[in-house]
């Protein structure tokens, strides 16, 4: 069973279930899951091989979705869900799987479909980091903020340190060895007939409108919105208005 965080408490509500994206925790998503929590139960967990979850030797969707339908069972679904980025891929291959398990879906800044882009450089970044003399997670920021390109994901990143270990809380073999399966998406037949909401960042180009002709196929109810001024990492950049547009389409949906 994968590590769960709960904020709040069961009401008629769907609890909403939350998946994190690639180098992510549970922990990430503290503040957007306490301000959805007011109305419903809202779980978010660590994917396997980040945070406190169980590492394995596989990180396939298959996988992922797996994990995830074995929390929806536990939390006595249907559940709404709510995934991110590779949490989002997770989430649409859970729903397409099996769907009955699911009540309404937000993807959020990610398609069905193969990116060109690897995310290898950061695993490497972290690689290289010598973790012997640290003492709190600042004294790794300089390691990092030398490799990584945006400096916005050194913090990010840095949540997944563990001091005390001098480790991170993430498998990085398996996450690089597994990577062509992170930045793909499986070939799968089924169809998810519930209502489906993907949300892009405005400035994002992860979700193109090219990719709508693969996606309504899939998900014939998708319905698409943009959020204004955020990019990739839209729940972080705009965290507020992020909030009122999910727990707006919750409601209405």
């Amino acid at each position: 069973m994968l590590n769960m965080i709960d904020h709040g408490t069961r009401t008629d509500a769907p609890t909403l279930l939350i998946a994190h994206g690639l180098y992510g925790s549970a922990r990430n998503w503290g503040v957007i899951a306490k301000r959805l929590s007011g109305t419903r139960r809202v779980v978010a967990v660590d994917m396997r091989n980040h945070g406190e979850s169980a590492w394995q030797p596989t990180h396939s969707y298959a996988d992922l979705a797996g994990d995830l339908a074995e929390v929806c069972e536990a939390l006595d679904g249907p559940v709404d869900v709510l995934g991110h980025s590779m949490g989002g891929k997770a989430a649409m291959m859970l729903t397409l799987t099996q769907g009955n398990l699911v009540n309404r879906l937000i993807v959020a800044d990610i398609a069905p479909v193969t990116y060109s882009h690897s995310q290898i450089k950061y695993i490497d970044a972290m690689r290289a980091a010598d973790l012997s003399r640290i003492e709190r997670r600042s004294d790794a920021a300089p390691q990092l903020e030398a490799a990584v390109d945006d400096p916005a994901l050194v913090p990010f990143f840095l949540q997944s340190l563990d001091v005390s270990g001098r480790r991170w809380r993430l498998n990085l073999d398996v996450l690089a060895k597994e990577m062509p399966q992170i930045i793909g998406f499986p070939k799968v037949r089924g169809q998810y007939d519930g209502p489906t909401l993907f949300l892009s960042g405005e400035k994002s180009d992860y979700v193109l409108p090219e990719h709508r002709e693969v996606i309504k196929p899939l998900f014939p109810k998708a319905r698409f919105m943009a959020l204004k001024g955020a990019g990739h990492w839209l729940h972080a950049q705009e965290p507020r208005a992020f909030v009122d547009v999910v727990g707006g389409w919750l409601e209405r949906a």
